[in-house]
């Protein structure tokens, strides 16, 4: 029996750390012998939302940035559970690059597993010391790659013994077999925001224009609440812009809505290729990424550290950033070249198994547990 504490954002809060949150607490819960509580981050755009405490019934408390008796109440809250588990990205904390998640990890007496999102190749001098500090407060460190790993040790100087790479879970999308479709289909989805390269990938596709069946482009996702916030749909239109510019619009779908476990697997059924057209060159994992993988399709990828290591077995095809002729080229070589196709789905199935969330969670069990008899002997 374990009681599991976790902080992180988290549902109705639609980003990539909620949902692997939300993910992995179910996971480690499957027994009724288990259970987990959660501290929920939440940053102004959440404040105005009409849910907060009680949204969730695993959600007991909140941390919010700037807020000390939030976090007098996240430490004591995540300090009553046998083990925490505390989801880092750099964005969601208070404090310069995050830092007020020092002080919460200072206080915590429960062993602490930190999940690392991010391990910036080239950060600043500050980003450096927060990331080393948060490795040092916690009991172990999680990553998600090796390449991620290698770099927490070289270049940040923490212990090796405490770093372990688990992957990132994927859900069981049921991807069976093709849905029937006229044209070939391309997939981005996720929660769309400049930074996303999708500009690369419409610009890909209109050198894709000959090709019979006729490629489309589907972008699928709603806008991200942050950049919602701030910058309105302005995103959005510039790609809306550019598609009509490019004179495509019948080849490229913008479906802004957020997609349900159910949709998105009706919708990969019918996909020939997920593209990441990411602009990021330090992207140290990516859900998508390991969905589409996990789902069997074909990838085309820019060369972020995730899908330069997770596509190296040959499930896909890694290409230079910004660059559209690169990534039509790549479209264009699993699109059309007999056999590519299968062996990349071959070779993204593989090792699937390995990427579930009932076979991620148990490892995690299996550092809590550890964790656990330490603490008690």
């Amino acid at each position: 029996m374990t009681h599991f504490g976790f902080l992180s954002t988290y549902p109705p809060t639609r980003c990539g750390l909620a949902t692997f949150t939300e993910a992995l607490s179910d996971a480690l819960t499957v027994s009724p012998l288990d259970s987990a509580d959660v501290v929920r981050v939440i940053d102004d755009t959440d404040l105005a939302l009409p849910h907060r405490i009680g949204a969730s019934p695993r959600v007991r408390a909140e941390l919010i940035a700037g807020d000390i008796g939030s976090r007098i109440g996240a430490t004591s809250t995540l300090n009553a559970c046998d083990v925490a588990i505390v989801q880092h990205e750099y964005g969601i904390y208070g404090g310069d690059d995050g830092g007020e998640i020092l002080d919460v990890l200072a206080a915590m007496t429960t062993p602490t597993i930190v999940v690392l999102h991010t391990v910036l190749p080239s950060p600043t001098a500050h980003q450096r010391e927060v990331l080393t500090q948060v490795c040092a407060l916690a009991s172990l460190t999680v990553v998600m790659t090796s390449g991620a790993r290698d770099m927490l040790i070289d270049q940040y100087a923490v212990e090796p013994t405490s770093v372990h790479v688990i992957p990132h879970g994927v859900t069981n999308l049921a991807v069976t077999a093709e849905s029937p479709h006229a044209r070939r289909r391309v997939l981005t989805w996720g929660l769309i925001s400049p930074g996303k390269g999708i500009e690369w990938g419409i610009r890909a596709i209109a050198q894709l224009t000959d090709l019979d069946p006729e490629v489309e482009y589907i972008v699928a996702g709603q806008t991200h609440p942050k950049v919602l916030a701030h910058a309105g749909e302005s995103y959005r239109a510039s790609l809306t812009q550019l598609v009509d510019e490019l004179g495509i619009s019948s080849s490229v779908h913008l479906d802004g809505r957020y997609l349900d476990s159910g949709e998105l697997a009706a919708l990969l059924a019918s996909t020939d290729v997920v593209l990441l057209p990411y602009d990021s060159r330090d992207q140290a994992t990516s859900g998508v990424l390991a969905e589409a993988v996990a789902a069997g399709i074909p990838v085309v990828a820019t060369g972020f550290p995730h899908a330069v290591e997770l596509l190296a077995g040959g499930a896909g095809i890694v290409v230079e950033h910004e660059n559209p002729s690169a990534i039509a080229s790549a479209l264009r070589n699993i699109l059309t070249r007999e056999g590519v196709a299968a062996h990349m789905r071959a070779a993204a199935l593989h090792d699937a198994s390995e990427m579930t969330w009932s076979a991620v969670a148990d490892q995690y069990r299996l550092l809590a547990a550890t964790l656990n008899a330490a603490a008690a002997a």
